[in-house]
């Protein structure tokens, strides 16, 4: 098992957030976890990467505890997070900004950095090797030398997503990769996360458009007022009255 939450809570002051979930995300799977808005599905998130503590509960990560560590922590053991604010540089290419990404686990000696010394160079030349992958990887080759600031709003999304690639994720976490979208950026970001998945990244995502949901997911966990209320497979959740109630309104009422 790739990631294990037992008891995952977390209060903001008086109000339980998230209140005793439990799951697991199995190394190679797609798991979509929905609700509700303001049912915790973020918060949920953000704990597991990091950005919020729990109030108690526990976070093992292959077998290593991850409970309550620190981003840059998680991303060095192999944890990686879009958001759904997107965060790049606005002046920055789409290119510039997938190379930047790497810098956050490059070597930063600046003795190395001023005498430019074949380990420097040797690390220089490969992440601009490997941003060039990762660029191709999500498909956005042909915005390589757009700014980041004029691209259309699908595009930005998906440029998150290969600055999420830098640390070399095992598990991915992705914050409403597809919100907002129109139809063309939306076939290019669920052809990215499937070729990301198609690598052996393991991916974790909140997400509010069902369909895609129920099409790319291989389980999907359901959370309501910060507690879950259901798990299953696609055509498990459809058919579970108390999904359908609480988030579906009936529309994949049997």
């Amino acid at each position: 098992m790739l990631l294990e939450i037992t008891g995952l809570t977390r209060y903001f002051g008086g109000l339980a957030a998230v209140s005793d979930v439990d799951m697991s995300v199995d190394k190679g799977e797609i798991v979509g976890l929905i609700g509700p808005n303001g049912a915790g599905k973020t918060t949920v998130i953000n704990l597991i990467s990091g950005f919020i503590p729990p109030t108690r509960g526990r976070i093992v990560l292959e077998g290593k505890d991850a409970t309550g560590k620190k981003p840059h922590v998680l991303a060095a053991m192999g944890v990686g997070r879009t958001f759904q604010i997107t965060p790049f540089f606005a002046e920055f290419t789409t290119f510039e900004n997938i190379v930047a990404s790497f810098y956050l686990s490059a070597d930063k000696s600046i003795w190395r950095s001023i005498l430019a010394t074949r380990e420097y160079r040797r690390r220089e030349e490969e992440i601009l090797k490997q941003a060039e992958e990762n660029l191709q990887l999500v498909g956005l080759g042909s915005v390589r030398d757009e700014l980041a600031r004029n691209l259309p709003h699908g595009h930005q999304k998906v440029l998150d997503l290969a600055t999420a690639l830098a640390v070399k994720p095992r598990l991915l976490l992705l914050d409403e990769p597809i919100g907002g979208m129109g139809q063309e950026e939306m076939d290019l970001a669920l052809n990215a996360i499937k070729k990301v998945r198609a690598q052996g990244t393991t991916i974790l995502l909140v997400e509010h458009n069902v369909p895609v949901v129920m099409g790319l997911c291989d389980r999907i966990i359901v959370i309501n007022y910060g507690r879950k209320i259901a798990e299953g497979t696609p055509s498990e959740v459809r058919k579970n009255e108390e999904v359908i109630s609480a988030y579906f309104g009936g529309e994949y009422a049997a």
